[in-house]
């Protein structure tokens, strides 16, 4: 008889895999997590509970590995967080963002159904699914689009977990999350991008390169990150295996991600130009007028997506799950999280 339940993760080194890791031990969980053998380390996120996990080395892409780590511990709950999961890079990488983000999650199923089919597991879906959006606001039922690499790959995985689900009884959830950030964000994403560039306009005087951005109509639903992780934790303890959205109900362009944290900051941003030689000035930033956002279309994507927009309503209803923090708040946590490294 165990003494705690055993949660496995994948991508536990990420941002959402930290702060998973955090929920899971506070709740009493044994956690464990797959990373990848490297010759630097890559646990900056989970440095503070590293004492607490227990990690084994692992690849998505070699079923070997996933079938020896999950017949060794036999978890429980499987939360599939790992994955390729830069959409711009799955352009420049595809075939290494389908093995990761399409075979990994049926390597984890399949080993799932031999060893621990009484286990219950989270597939992270994405927004991305819906792509080309076919209506507005996206629900459970709304029809997929994807023109990505990666919002292909997840179409694959979140197929296969519904199969999985259907053919042999398993508890086999998809959370199809809109984007959720966070201060541990990764730099290449544009939430942190867009805040660090900015604080270091401040911090250095101006003295450093513009902000250099891509899409600014672009327009997302974003959140953030532990109230999502809490929602993923929700879906295992439902009475039965379903699909959900997670998102705000809210949409915003990168511009007024922008807009927002200038405000925030006390920069005074003036826009001039269009389309691709757009450039954001500065009114109040040193003693001249400093450019500090440039269009740049090599960030640009060959296919992009104009307008994401989630419904949490079946969340809200079957998980009591809501998202309370929005927008502008979100800016503020990641705004002072930045000025306090």
């Amino acid at each position: 008889m165990r003494n705690k339940k055993i949660a496995l993760i994948t991508g536990i080194s990420g941002q959402d895999g930290s702060f998973l890791s955090e929920l899971l031990l506070k709740k009493g969980y044994e956690v464990h997590g797959i990373i990848r053998r490297s010759s630097s380390f890559n646990t900056s996120k989970i440095d503070h509970i590293f004492d607490k996990l227990e990690l084994n080395y692992g690849d998505l892409t070699d079923s070997t590995s996933i079938d020896t780590i999950i017949q060794k511990i036999k978890p429980d709950e499987i939360y599939h967080l790992g994955a390729q999961s830069h959409v711009k890079v799955s352009f420049d990488i595809p075939k290494y963002t389908s093995d990761v983000n399409s075979f990994g999650t049926l390597y984890l199923l399949e080993s799932m159904k031999k060893h621990v089919p009484n286990a219950k597991f989270y597939n992270a879906s994405s927004s991305e699914l819906f792509g080309k959006v076919q209506e507005t606001p996206q629900n459970e039922n709304t029809p997929f689009y994807p023109i990505s690499p990666y919002g292909v790959s997840k179409i694959h995985s979140y197929w296969m977990t519904k199969t999985y689900r259907q053919s042999y009884n398993l508890f086999a959830t998809n959370g199809i999350l809109f984007n959720h950030e966070s201060e541990r964000r990764g730099g290449t994403f544009v939430t942190k991008k867009v805040i660090s560039k900015l604080i270091d306009m401040i911090v250095y005087h101006g003295n450093v390169e513009p902000l250099l951005i891509g899409n600014l109509e672009a327009k997302r639903d974003w959140g953030y990150t532990p109230e999502y992780v809490e929602g993923m934790w929700k879906m295992l303890q439902h009475s039965e295996p379903d699909d959900f959205v997670l998102a705000t109900g809210e949409t915003h362009s990168v511009r007024e991600l922008i807009e927002e944290a200038c405000k925030q900051l006390n920069l005074n941003l003036e826009w001039y130009g269009k389309g691709k030689s757009e450039i954001g000035i500065c009114t109040n930033l040193g003693i001249s007028r400093k450019t500090i956002v440039k269009v740049n279309p090599i960030y640009f994507r060959p296919n992009e997506i104009n307008s994401l927009l989630g419904d949490p309503s079946k969340a809200k209803k079957l998980l009591n799950w809501e998202a309370k923090i929005k927008f502008k708040e979100l800016i503020e946590i990641m705004i002072k999280n930045e000025f306090n490294k």
